[in-house]
């Protein structure tokens, strides 16, 4: 498949139609008045990766990123990352994703918490990623690699666009010990928009792409218990009104089933790190 279908595909996965209708619809029935709506109060479906809200800030705390850096976030989805960094942190992000109607509801989620100012979003390939050398402080990836086929152009393009002495966060889902994944899984409906890697080989390619390891987790057995603890709690109360079942459409039981599935089986594995362009 070529490299510009496999993008267009991965846009067609993720996208959601009326999607914005249905987030503020599910805010209504939590009881979140759209007048007073925080960026933690969309935490349940802006933060589409394993561990929620709290894997955010848990990378966050590890990168040690200051306050006032202009970031990146790659594959950044609805911007749940991006506006906590912005309110945390002071940062000025830069969401890069795939899909266009992701950017399109994040841009309208980041006015409703007031954050235009601070949280932008642009359309486009994180291979070729349409901005200058050097233009970021920081670049942000939570569980965005495993739809990205070719690792040597994503880590170069990273390196690429950091600024010396600037630091890249990750917390990304990679190919465990067993083969192959069960699908559907939350990011790929069918394997041909799933190019799950090694850690060893996502390792190498890191390094070949010039960037230096500062720290380097593996949040697998940590992610089993996260994942387990939600579908308890999900099979027991059922879905909240807000939450990411509603980006993963019909197929979500499964997707969710899945996701454990390969968990427990050790046929994906979950990575925390920090680099850095020296």
């Amino acid at each position: 498949m070529a490299h510009a279908e496999s993008v267009d595909n991965v846009d067609a996965h993720y996208s959601v139609e009326a999607l914005d209708e249905a987030i503020l619809d599910a805010l209504g029935s939590s009881g979140k008045s759209l007048d007073s709506v925080t960026v933690e109060d969309l935490g349940p479906i802006d933060h589409f990766h394993i561990g929620g809200i709290e894997a955010t800030l848990d990378l966050l705390q590890l990168a040690g990123l200051r306050p006032g850096l202009e970031v990146l976030d790659v594959g950044g989805g609805l911007g749940g990352a991006a506006r906590l960094l912005a309110t945390r942190i002071e940062a000025n992000v830069t969401v890069l994703d795939a899909t266009s109607e992701y950017c399109r509801v994040g841009q309208r989620l980041t006015g409703l918490v007031g954050l235009d100012d601070s949280v932008s979003f642009r359309h486009g390939d994180a291979c070729n990623m349409p901005f200058g050398e050097q233009s970021f402080d920081a670049v942000w990836m939570q569980h965005a690699n495993m739809n990205i086929e070719d690792k040597d152009a994503l880590f170069g393009e990273m390196h690429r666009v950091l600024r010396p002495g600037g630091r890249a966060a990750m917390h990304e889902v990679m190919a465990g010990a067993t083969e192959p994944v069960r699908f559907p899984v939350p990011w790929a409906g069918r394997e041909s928009i799933s190019f799950l890697a090694r850690q060893d080989a996502v390792r190498e390619v890191v390094a070949g792409a010039g960037l230096k390891e500062v720290v380097w987790n593996d949040l697998t057995e940590a992610a089993l218990q996260w994942w387990r603890q939600r579908l308890a709690t999900i099979a027991e109360h059922g879905p909240p009104p807000l939450g990411t079942h509603l980006l993963m459409g019909p197929e979500a039981p499964a997707k969710a089933a899945n996701l454990l599935h390969n968990l427990e089986e050790q046929r994906i594995s979950i990575v925390q790190a920090v680099l850095e362009r020296p």
